[in-house]
């Protein structure tokens, strides 16, 4: 067990039956879970290139990537405050800059990008096929142990005209001695709290960044998030974090926990190794059904059996309040990107 509690599942040390209920125990009890043995999955060089283009990317200069500024189909680039994940108590936006990578047809990018990565494009495009699998796995997975088959991997297969709201996000929060990120007031926070909107998200980190912390049971407890878990150190890489979104949650009335979650500057979310001195990188990939999907409680005994828990640990986003995929997206999208979405509706 980490520092959090959050269990470290190996992925590929039993059968199908046997790890789909361990990671259903997960995320019913933490709706975060750390996956180990990886490599016939996502190797360790697929991950450092990854990395490699996202550190490229955010160094282009400035006027590439405001020409490849975020619109409201959740593509593109936004800088510094540009978000604001959490805007019922954050005083000033994200310190952080994005770069959201939408889907690829016929080996094209459906959005422009910096001319920096243009010649790589494609190893984006494979970086992102890899995260699907990685996902269509998992999600049989959770689908066998909660005695539903391939219902989830299935509503995430991708259709003729689908516009896929599936995305590949690239991070870069500066460091806090930059006069740009300098946070102020002193509550502020480098990404506010929030669950994720889709179905599950995928997050590669990189040994001795701090920061991550996740909302306890307990209502406003965080908890730090290590990247390297204890019994994990002498794996080839950092194991990859999964975490339930508020969709995956929908489904399953609240069984399986969509947990609110934060980046901080230090505080806390620092562990014995890491540091929250220095820039911060992170990859997360969203992945999210098809736009039409009804979420509808699905039909399993352990669901039909679960009570739900007062409260949720404090997410505001636990109740159901929409019944298609494409309207929570653009729900919780309008809430951190207020001004564009008030601009793209006049």
């Amino acid at each position: 067990m980490a520092q959090s509690g959050i269990p470290i599942i190996d992925i590929n040390s039993a059968d199908e039956a046997t790890i789909g209920k361990q990671l259903v125990d997960a995320a019913e009890e933490h709706g975060f879970i750390y996956i180990r043995n990886l490599g016939q999955d996502i190797s360790v060089e697929q991950v450092d290139e990854a990395f490699e283009l996202s550190r490229r990317l955010f160094d282009a200069p400035i006027e590439e990537k405001v020409a490849c500024a975020i619109q409201t189909n959740n593509r593109g680039w936004g800088g510094l405050h540009s978000e604001t994940l959490d805007p019922r108590t954050q005083k000033i936006g994200d310190f952080k800059e994005v770069f959201n990578i939408g889907l690829f047809k016929k080996g094209q990018p459906q959005q422009p990008l910096p001319p920096a990565i243009v010649p790589d494009q494609a190893r984006l495009e494979a970086f992102r096929d890899v995260c699907t699998a990685m996902c269509t796995k998992l999600l049989r997975l959770i689908g066998n142990g909660l005695g539903v088959g391939d219902f989830f991997a299935q509503a995430h297969e991708i259709k003729p005209g689908d516009e896929c709201d599936t995305i590949l996000r690239l991070l870069r929060y500066p460091p806090p001695s930059s006069p740009s990120s300098s946070p102020s007031p002193a509550d502020a926070v480098r990404a506010g709290a929030h669950s994720d909107y889709g179905s599950i998200t995928l997050l590669f980190r990189l040994r001795g960044q701090a920061g991550l912390e996740v909302q306890t049971t307990a209502e406003n407890t965080w908890a730090p998030v290590p990247v390297q878990p204890p019994g994990t150190e002498r794996d080839p890489a950092p194991p990859i974090l999964v975490n339930v979104g508020d969709l995956l949650s929908y489904w399953t009335n609240g069984l399986l926990r969509s947990t609110v979650h934060r980046v901080v500057f230090g505080g806390s979310g620092v562990v014995e190794g890491e540091s929250a001195t220095d820039p911060r990188y992170s990859i997360a990939f969203f992945s999210s059904p098809s736009p039409s999907t009804e979420l509808g409680v699905v039909p399993s005994e352990r669901v039909r059996n679960f009570v739900p828990r007062g409260g949720d640990g404090g997410n505001p986003y636990a109740q159901r309040k929409v019944m298609r995929a494409d309207e929570h997206l653009r729900m919780r999208l309008a809430e951190t990107y207020g001004d564009l979405y008030k601009k793209n509706e006049s």
